[in-house]
């Protein structure tokens, strides 16, 4: 059973794609042919500040995910992650030489030098 989820009791979003995060994500579900499919958000532990950001591209929405969409793209944020995930805003960066999703953090206080990884 999905579980639809599109704002927090203070009213903001859980997290919010920008624009060219959009159509980074539509970009690549249309290149993989995966019609359907949605990104997922999580966090791991891993990296030198305590948590990684994960992400996904899934069929289905796991027991306990909160799901909901944005501009077309369907977003699954893992239970266990909203909680240090909400009010994130996901980027899409490309600066010629690298190019990935970047993430602003509200609750991160503080991350690894490289921003893959932060502590909350």
């Amino acid at each position: 059973m999905e579980k639809r989820v599109n704002e927090q009791a203070a009213g903001a979003p859980v997290v919010r794609l920008t624009e060219k995060a959009v159509e980074a994500v539509k970009r690549t579900l249309a290149t993989q042919k995966l019609e359907g499919h949605r990104l997922k958000v999580a966090l791991r532990p891993g990296g030198c500040a305590g948590f990684q950001y994960d992400l996904d591209v899934v069929e289905r929405v796991g027991p306990g995910d909160l799901a909901f969409e944005q501009d077309g793209v369907g977003i699954i944020v893992d239970a266990g992650s909203a909680h240090f995930l909400a009010g994130t805003e996901i980027d899409y960066v490309d600066d010629g030489l690298h190019a990935g999703f970047a993430f602003q953090n509200p609750n991160a206080r503080t991350s690894c030098g490289c921003g893959s990884s932060f502590q909350a």
